[in-house]
């Protein structure tokens, strides 16, 4: 029997589905499932083969799935109001002018082609130009500006006092994102790092340097690059969230770094006095930077700024710069054409102005009905999630009592913000140059982020736009968050049987829920705050499941010699599990209610138990290149999409049901192998 305190906190109402069962098919087409690889050999191809099949990549692809489908969906629409926009001949400084200013100023390939380097050349003589005394004034030049270059630094949600921001400081990233780059010797890595110096050659280039000079910046930028990637943390290690919480004071930071003028650094780049206290995150990755900036030459830091200055630069400036990047990505992802440009376009916009252009989105796109539908799903899914915390075996009353907490304590925010960004102060001059007016966008932001310091953390704001396809769970605010571009089918359709909808944004639902109890969400309580709520046992019984999942994953080999990686992908991998499990608990319950005894009924000859499982594996339907996969499993905490359906429901009884799997199949997994988490 369960502890009646625990009984007591689950005070969560179970809500009705705003809108009633449809006995047939939406998202799913019967016809499209391959009966020629059966359920128990290969689920994923079983489900998606037929669509694979029928939707080769096309060059410009490096995957392509039914995200993507959305997305284009998503894409076109967005187009749609942008180029609305422009038709309306707006006035200067109103949103529309700005967005179609933003968007066409994009799309003028004849203008950008004939500036070439042109916007640029002034800063890069500026950095070149530079006496050795006023070396330390282009350093802030560069943080205020451009980039982080040797140190990175910037409010954020106190880790442990969520309700208030904190400063962190850290080291600087890596123009290749990972360390395994940098330092391992492999064939494929050794590939990406040469395809890296070849980038550089090319852009310094383009920028206007001679050959030889390009090559020697390019040394200097791999030689710093290098010995950062040697200080900084593995895949595997930055999932460790309390490791990187170090508060130093103000006199402990300058005594660490001494390199950096700390005063000025905070005032010069983000025009706040220097904080009392700081939270380091990485502290030997910082050091480096430290240990680099007072120990290289003027030439060599000089030649690390012009690339940090450049790379940042070359998305908005010719056709030399982008398909010299264009390049790059082939061997990284394998793709074979570059987006169209007007694609590439839409996306520099929405990265300028995208809630300006969510809003117009919304009062064309999102309907009430949607958000209704979604409000009662969630609550659902909640109560579903609140029983499984209840009834685990592994788990003490008292850490059940704090989970239960928890997780009556989500913020739920569905489709779009209450408060929408104002932009009313950004400038956008048509006769700037396409470079300049992007830069001031990105002072714009920059100075909207530095603003939240002194001030109370604003949980109105949202990290996506609502046209955005995704989802995602903030721990520092407790919140799972829903853009409206998710609810399409597959995901989402009033039309759809309720087993499809349950199997795809019931599932989606509660993957985001689960995140507040993966190996990461699960340091963080009720309000946010980092806070260990667990006892030494139950997070002890935690470790050892999330371990035995993680080898499920690291047993895989995606392609020869190369396996994915368990532990990196633990947080999805665990969110993807309680996701599944929950939605069919929520599923079950709703049926109950409307009194739908799901053992009897069909749906166009399928279960609903198949037709749920069904449409979770149609998610995940996709192509992607032999690049693409190697390069996802280095930096990509998600797992591949194949190993989302057949690793996780591996571990599902009631899949093996539907679908009557047995002993000897691939699919199946024995039950003491299998993983219960949540």
């Amino acid at each position: 029997m369960k502890s009646s305190k625990i009984l007591l906190a689950m005070a969560i109402s179970l809500s009705a589905s705003a809108a009633s069962a449809q006995e047939h098919l939406k998202s799913l087409d019967p016809k499209q499932i391959d009966n020629s690889i059966a359920a128990g050999t290969d689920f994923y191809r079983h489900v998606n083969a037929k669509w694979q099949k029928a939707n080769p990549l096309t060059a410009e692809h490096a995957r392509y799935g039914k995200f993507n489908v959305l997305s284009d969906t998503s894409e076109q629409r967005v187009k749609d109001i942008v180029l609305n926009l422009a038709g309306q001949n707006p006035k200067p400084g109103t949103v529309a002018f700005k967005v179609s200013t933003i968007y066409n100023q994009a799309m003028d390939s004849v203008r950008r082609n004939a500036e070439g380097a042109k916007p640029i050349q002034a800063d890069l003589k500026k950095i070149e130009n530079t006496p050795h005394e006023g070396m330390e004034d282009l350093f802030l030049w560069m943080h205020t500006n451009y980039a982080s270059p040797f140190i990175s630094a910037g409010p954020q949600e106190d880790l442990t006092n969520s309700n208030v921001y904190a400063m962190y400081v850290g080291g600087p990233g890596l123009g290749l994102g990972d360390r395994d780059y940098y330092l391992k010797n492999d064939k494929r890595n050794k590939e990406v790092r040469d395809a890296y110096q070849k980038l550089i050659v090319k852009q310094m280039m383009n920028a206007g340097y001679k050959k030889k000079d390009a090559q020697r910046i390019m040394k200097n930028v791999m030689k710093i690059e290098t010995a950062i990637a040697d200080s900084t943390w593995t895949r595997e290690e930055s999932r460790n969230i309390p490791a990187q919480y170090n508060p130093r004071t103000f006199a402990q930071l300058k005594k660490m770094y001494p390199a950096f003028n700390w005063d000025r650094f905070f005032i010069e780049t983000m025009g706040i006095p220097s904080p009392e206290n700081v939270i380091v995150t990485t502290i030997n990755t910082a050091k480096k930077g430290n240990d680099l900036m007072a120990s290289l030459t003027d030439r060599e830091i000089k030649d690390y700024y012009l690339w940090n200055y450049v790379s940042q630069a070359a998305g908005r400036l010719s056709d030399d710069f982008t398909d010299a990047a264009f390049e790059f990505s082939k061997v990284m992802s394998g793709v074979e054409q570059q987006r169209p440009r007007w694609k590439r376009a839409l996306g520099a916009t929405e990265g300028a102005m995208g809630e300006a252009v969510g809003q117009l989105y919304v009062e064309k796109y999102f309907p009430q009905s949607s958000k209704d539908y979604m409000i009662g799903l969630v609550e659902n899914l909640r109560t579903a999630l609140g029983k499984h915390i209840i009834n685990l075996e592994w788990m003490s009353d008292d850490t059940k009592l704090n989970a239960i907490k928890k997780l009556n304590a989500f913020t739920v925010k569905i489709g779009y913000p209450d408060k929408w960004k104002d932009y009313s102060t950004l400038e956008i001059d048509p006769n700037l140059s396409y470079y300049e007016n992007m830069h001031n966008v990105s002072m714009w932001h920059q100075k909207d982020y530095y603003s939240k310091w002194g001030k109370p953390v604003d949980r109105t704001e949202w990290g996506m736009t609502p046209q955005t396809v995704n989802a995602y769970y903030n721990p520092l605010a407790n919140e799972i968050v829903f853009p409206a571009a998710i609810l399409q089918a597959p995901f989402f359709d009033p039309e759809s049987s309720d087993a499809e909808n349950y199997g795809g944004i019931g599932v989606v639902i509660g993957h985001e829920m689960t995140h507040g109890f993966d190996d990461q969400g699960r340091n963080f309580d009720a309000n946010g705050n980092m806070a260990n709520w667990w006892t030494a046992e139950d997070a002890e019984a935690f470790n050892a499941r999330a371990k035995k999942l993680g080898e499920q994953f690291d047993a895989v080999e995606v392609l020869p010699g190369l396996h994915a990686n368990g532990t990196y992908t633990m947080g999805e991998n665990i969110a993807d599990q309680g996701g599944l499990r929950v939605a069919m608990t929520a599923f079950l319950d709703s049926q109950k209610k409307k009194g739908v005894d799901v053992e009897k009924v069909t749906i166009e000859g399928l279960s609903p138990f198949q037709v749920f499982y069904l449409n979770y594996a149609n998610l995940w339907g996709q192509n992607i290149r032999d690049e693409e996969i190697r390069s996802l499993t280095t930096g990509d905490v998600h797992s591949l999409g194949e190993n989302r359906v057949n690793v996780t429901l591996r571990n599902f009884e009631p899949f093996f049901k539907a679908f009557n799997i047995t002993e000897g199949q691939p699919m199946f997994r024995p039950e003491s192998e299998r993983v219960i988490i949540w």
